[in-house]
């Protein structure tokens, strides 16, 4: 039975990067080692456009029935005055909650090539392989009460709620600790344990299942300690299990020791490693329709769609190979761009890399 693969390109950016994404997985269709189908469905923007809303129901439907997704992007200033409601991001949002995709995964993987293109010295980020565990369904982004409403005195206020049951962090810290046991079997948990009383259970619960896991090594750490151990000493991390907002930011920041957020690929998944796969830049409708953004997160996302969702190992080692010869060449987008290297735009990358397999 074929393999089912929503394409989701999203807005901005997203349907030029998804376009050369998808070359890669007809490369091993037409090549008889993948059987899968693909359908193309409107979400963010797009879907706002197509059917007043940024998630359609025929969207959902599509995302409920199929593998796995292949997400681009969402977002764009002409949104931005939409109620909060319709606006692209709750299309996104939406999806993770309805698809129950508790578990993000964002490596953050420096390959050699690009070592002078990171923001922190080459010897501090050489070798850099850091896999950042989010919790993706709870945490401030979903919790309720939420809203801005006018007190008594005319005075406007906005309120979010962070909150977090016992079983959300046992599931999220178990998908940490199982990937911790595949890698060098250490985790860090970052929280706020000293300010917040959520974290405080964080810790608690994290340390507890711990217990089922006596060969990997546990370590705490406050979220501002860790954003400064990020750039001052990467390569202490080998696993980071976090909540939903400090996830966000720290695998932002994380991307950046890499040479650019165009070269980070996700993972979103359920308890049966079914999953969303996306970049984790944005829409960036400054450079959208120009033909110059980093197809390459992308095409390193369906790297991960064959690893964790389709059970193609091979064909992931295949395409995250390929990208590491197509950079020795020194075929490089504006972003990651060098001295004595070739600029090349979106589609040229992405052709470059087909070439190669």
């Amino acid at each position: 039975m074929s393999l089912k693969i929503a394409v989701m390109p999203g807005d901005g950016i997203g349907v030029e990067i998804v376009a050369e994404a998808v070359k890669i997985l007809n490369h091993f269709k037409n090549s008889g080692r993948l059987d899968i189908e693909m359908t193309e469905a409107p979400v963010g923007g797009a879907g706002y456009d197509a059917a007043g809303k940024p998630l359609p129901d025929e969207t959902l439907a599509l995302a409920k029935s199929c593998d796995a997704i292949l997400f681009g992007a969402i977002g764009g200033v002409q949104y931005d005055r939409l109620p909060r409601e319709l606006r692209p991001e709750r299309g996104l949002l939406a999806l993770r909650s309805e698809l129950e995709l508790f578990a993000n995964l964002r490596p953050a993987i420096l390959y050699p090539q690009l070592a002078e293109a990171s923001s922190l010295k080459a010897e501090v980020v050489a070798g850099l392989d850091i896999m950042i565990v989010r919790e993706l369904t709870g945490g401030i982004y979903f919790g309720e009460p939420r809203g801005i409403e006018t007190d008594a005195n005319g005075e406007r206020k906005g309120f979010n709620t962070m909150v977090y049951k016992e079983s959300e962090i046992d599931r999220i810290s178990r998908i940490a600790f199982e990937i911790a046991m595949k890698r060098n079997k250490r985790l860090c948990s970052v929280d706020k344990a000293n300010v917040l009383e959520v974290s405080e259970l964080w810790r608690e619960v994290v340390t507890k299942t711990a217990g089922d896991y006596p060969e990997v090594e546990l370590s705490h750490m406050y979220v501002d300690n860790a954003a400064m151990q990020l750039v001052k000493w990467p390569k202490q991390f080998d696993v980071i299990v976090t909540k939903n907002m400090f996830g966000d930011i720290l695998s932002d920041a994380a991307a950046m020791l890499t040479g650019s957020i165009g070269m980070l690929p996700s993972a979103s998944l359920d308890a049966n490693s079914r999953g969303m796969y996306e970049p984790i830049h944005g829409s960036a409708p400054d450079i959208a329709g120009k033909g110059i953004a980093n197809p390459l997160a992308t095409i390193l996302s369906v790297a991960m769609m064959l690893r964790y969702s389709l059970d193609h190992a091979e064909l992931a080692d295949e395409i995250e190979s390929a990208v590491g010869r197509v950079l020795d060449k020194g075929l490089r987008t504006a972003d990651i761009m060098a001295a004595g290297c070739k600029q090349v735009g979106t589609e040229e990358m992405g052709e470059a890399v087909l070439a190669e397999l």
